[in-house]
């Protein structure tokens, strides 16, 4: 249900990609480094995103260096990390947990479940950090998981339930931003859960897994009005976060946005419309 949260790489200055890509990188040896493999497989741009929104806001201290991996073993590769890196490491760990469990709930996917397995120990690492908030968004996505198995086809009850697990994960202090961040994140989370219903609809009922838009996808001027929709979602969460005051990766931010979150949309609907008029 994640990796719709990007950056938009041909409108980014190539300074910005970069910085980008550090805290990208940063992220990935966080995870490395506090939950081994398993844990840098859970990467994700989503919690990228997370990152460069709460540094911005927050200013906290930044550690800069430099890092060999895999992907690129040739040349060194710039790294930024700090206090934020930690949070969403722990946090993107522990959504890692439930979403391999809730694939083996729901298609029992053997690999999902071995690697729920491999993830659980470090999961509660995170789990015991931020007991409250953690206790929080399992209540939540216990609540998603009855409304799906539910049926449930109020898609505006079924999206802000995730909604609300991403308005946890935004609310990083409790503070004079945190009501603004929540909204963020709420209307965030709302997006993404449309926009992951958008794209799997034919799958899942192939599957006959649940899909919010299980009886809309055939009818006419679908496309359209889930673009409304998710318009509308975005417009309410870039409105909370032009309110926030954030000068550092502003641009980076925007482009993410106004521009990234859609490429996934533009390039499913492409092929969508390709593979009707065959």
């Amino acid at each position: 249900m994640f990796g719709y949260v990007v950056m938009n790489k041909p409108e980014l200055k190539i300074k910005d990609f970069d910085l980008y890509r550090s805290f990208y990188c940063g992220l990935c040896r966080e995870l490395r480094d506090r939950f081994g493999l398993s844990g840098q497989i859970t990467l994700t741009y989503d919690m990228t995103f997370v990152i460069l929104l709460l540094s911005g806001l927050y200013e906290p201290a930044t550690r800069k260096g430099t890092t060999r991996c895999i992907m690129h073993p040739v040349r060194k590769q710039a790294v930024q990390k700090n206090e934020i890196t930690e949070y969403a490491a722990d946090m993107n760990v522990f959504l890692a947990y439930y979403k391999c469990m809730d694939d083996w709930k729901d298609e029992k996917q053997l690999l999902r479940l071995a690697f729920a397995r491999v993830l659980k120990k470090k999961d509660k690492k995170a789990e015991a950090a931020y007991r409250v908030k953690t206790s929080v968004i399992k209540q939540r996505l216990r609540e998603l998981s009855e409304m799906e198995k539910a049926g449930e086809r109020d898609l505006d009850r079924v999206a802000g339930c995730f909604g609300k697990i991403m308005e946890e994960i935004f609310a990083y202090k409790n503070d004079s931003w945190e009501a603004g961040l929540r909204r963020m994140g709420f209307f965030l989370g709302k997006f993404i859960y449309i926009m992951d219903a958008y794209e799997d609809v034919e799958e899942d009922v192939e599957k006959g897994n649940y899909n919010p838009f299980a009886r809309d996808y055939i009818m006419e001027g679908f496309q359209e009005r889930v673009r409304q929709i998710l318009v509308m979602m975005m417009a309410e969460a870039s409105r909370e976060f032009e309110k926030l005051p954030i000068i550092k990766y502003a641009d980076i931010l925007r482009n993410i946005l106004y521009s990234g979150v859609w490429c996934r949309f533009e390039a499913v609907s492409k092929k969508r419309k390709e593979e009707q008029e065959k």
